[in-house]
């Protein structure tokens, strides 16, 4: 099976490169900048028809959320625009697509974890330009799995996990919000869903497997809470650790608002797929364990 997946730099593309590493019968093609590039539908259409994939994993994306304020048309050209690019060109060549999106489509009012069929209401340009570029995708390719995946963390690239521990070693106390909540996420727990979702494709394909669907860490926290268990277990191995101090959303201001509540309820998925990603923490100390050794 041959899996094309954009965005070679990103965290998750990174992640599916390590993890089909180890899979027989997977043949991982990663693209990105220069030959294929979202504000260039051309390179796009050219570089997919190109490799003939059996699967495409749409993971670039246009992901600086406060930036996007600033940026809005070129928010939407990238996560609108080109992932729509990405999905008919996946279409044209046969392959079904496989689209990264956020729980920051949601307005974060709601008190539990949200299902796919909940209300959107994204309140900053990041969100309001991947919820469209959602139904971009979903125009283009009727055959189409949408992953909304929140709080993403890893080895690789930039994240909250890295902060915080680059952060840690010169101070001794961290301010960070607590009155935001949703479900850290590890990019290796979503190449795993991935993987999995294009094997079940692969050996049978019904029209039910495809969708919107939620692929978040199992269970929820704070940003807060998240930082203490990765200075929990950074301190367990040796690493840099602080003490965390909370405080609210309004006492850290940024330039665009983010939703107080975004859980992800992702029984949808593992009802169809009979897959669930870890626990959070368990993912999360793995991270920091690769990370401070």
């Amino acid at each position: 099976m041959r899996i094309l997946v954009t965005g070679r730099e990103g965290q998750v593309a990174c992640s599916l490169a390590e993890r089909a590493s180890t899979l027989p019968g997977i043949e991982l093609i990663v693209t990105g900048r220069p030959d294929f590039d979202l504000l260039d539908s051309k390179s796009v259409r050219s570089a997919i028809l190109a490799r003939k994939p059996d699967i495409v994993v749409s993971a670039a994306a246009y992901t600086s959320v406060d930036q996007a304020e600033d940026e809005p048309d070129t928010a939407q050209a990238i996560n609108v625009l080109g992932a729509g690019a990405v999905s008919a060109a996946a279409a044209e060549t046969g392959a079904p697509v496989i689209h990264l999106s956020t729980d920051y489509v949601f307005g974060g009012e709601k008190p539990g974890a949200y299902i796919e069929t909940d209300t959107t209401g994204p309140i900053g340009v990041y969100g309001r330009t991947k919820l469209d570029g959602e139904a971009a995708v979903a125009t283009a390719n009727r055959r189409h799995v949408i992953l909304r995946t929140a709080w993403v963390h890893s080895p690789f690239g930039r994240n909250f996990v890295k902060t915080m521990l680059r952060l840690a070693k010169d101070r001794d106390m961290i301010r960070v919000v607590s009155d935001q909540f949703g479900n850290p996420t590890s990019a290796l727990d979503i190449a795993d869903g991935i993987l999995h979702i294009a094997k079940t494709m692969e050996r049978r394909e019904n029209s039910a497997q495809f969708g919107i669907f939620h692929l978040a860490g199992t269970g929820g926290t704070n940003w807060s809470g998240l930082a203490r268990e990765i200075f929990v277990e950074s301190r367990r191995v040796g690493g840099p650790w602080a003490n965390v101090e909370d405080i609210f959303a309004d006492e850290y201001p940024t330039k665009a608002k983010r939703p107080a509540n975004s859980l992800l309820n992702c029984q949808k998925l593992r009802g169809t797929y009979g897959w669930r990603a870890p626990d959070w923490q368990e993912s999360c100390r793995t991270v920091v364990r690769r990370l401070v050794s």
